[in-house]
């Protein structure tokens, strides 16, 4: 080691680019240096150099990085175009385009016919409303009845959510001889029309659970239940109504189910 010298040392000085403690001087001869801290002193120096080696290790991995960076651009740039020329999703994306213009041209139609909101017609037009749609639900009602206007605000919120079902409603003062043919006893009563014909009834509340206060969703699930009203999830002809038409009913029009 390089701190030998007949000299007292009174500072500390430097050995290979390491700062060592001052040496103890007796007469002559040089003490020997403390061990542990020579250890501590030796551990420093390594330390240094590997924090020194792992700060080259960390600027060259971002070089690298940096590097490669525009290679991997690239690279994407590539594959976005030839992704761009694939000519299965050009027609799949053709395909799409299609539906949601013939969609599109659905909802027009249906709109002319008065889809997609609920409305009073006339007894000389209600054949005629009857006829032109494919699914109609038709409320047979009376202006002075409490549960007719129940099923007006229900039927009402409900128009619009099922675009496909044409929603109306008959004053039965003022349609008398519908009213008769179709044997209306009692009110409130919502006729399913699906192609002119007649196919279910609901009359009164007591296949709503019988009372007033119920919500929407029940004679929304009635109606789905019956194939008046199409679930966004199902197919028309999943949905279809296979029954016949049902008996038309004979009780009597006297009085209103509110009463």
């Amino acid at each position: 080691l390089c701190f030998l010298s007949a000299f007292p040392i009174q500072n500390k000085r430097l050995c290979g680019g390491v700062v060592l403690p001052p040496l103890a001087v007796v007469g002559a001869t040089l003490a020997p240096m403390d061990p542990q801290s020579f250890r501590s002193t030796m551990s420093d120096l390594a330390l240094g150099t590997a924090m020194a080696a792992a700060a080259r290790d960390y600027q060259k991995e971002l070089l690298a990085q940096e590097q490669a960076q525009p290679s991997i651009s690239g690279h994407n740039e590539v594959d976005l175009d030839e992704l761009m020329d694939d000519p299965d999703l050009e027609r799949m994306h053709a395909e799409r385009i299609a539906s949601l213009k013939k969609e599109a041209e659905k909802r027009q139609a249906l709109e002319r016919t008065g889809h997609g909101e609920y409305r009073e017609v006339t007894e000389g037009d209600f054949l005629g409303e009857v006829t032109r749609s494919e699914r109609v639900v038709c409320h047979f009602y009376h202006r002075e009845f409490v549960r007719c206007k129940i099923v007006d605000k229900h039927l009402k919120s409900l128009a619009p959510k099922y675009f496909d079902t044409k929603f109306i409603k008959v004053d039965s003062e003022n349609a008398s001889f519908f009213v008769t043919k179709l044997a209306i006893k009692m009110l409130p009563c919502v006729i399913f029309f699906r192609d002119g014909i007649a196919r279910d009834r609901l009359v009164g509340f007591q296949d709503l659970g019988g009372n007033d206060d119920f919500p929407t969703t029940v004679l929304e699930n009635w109606l789905l239940k019956k194939g008046a009203i199409l679930n966004w999830k199902t197919s028309e002809e999943d949905t279809g109504v296979t029954e016949a038409p049902r008996t038309l009913r004979s009780t009597n029009f006297a009085d209103s189910d509110s009463e």
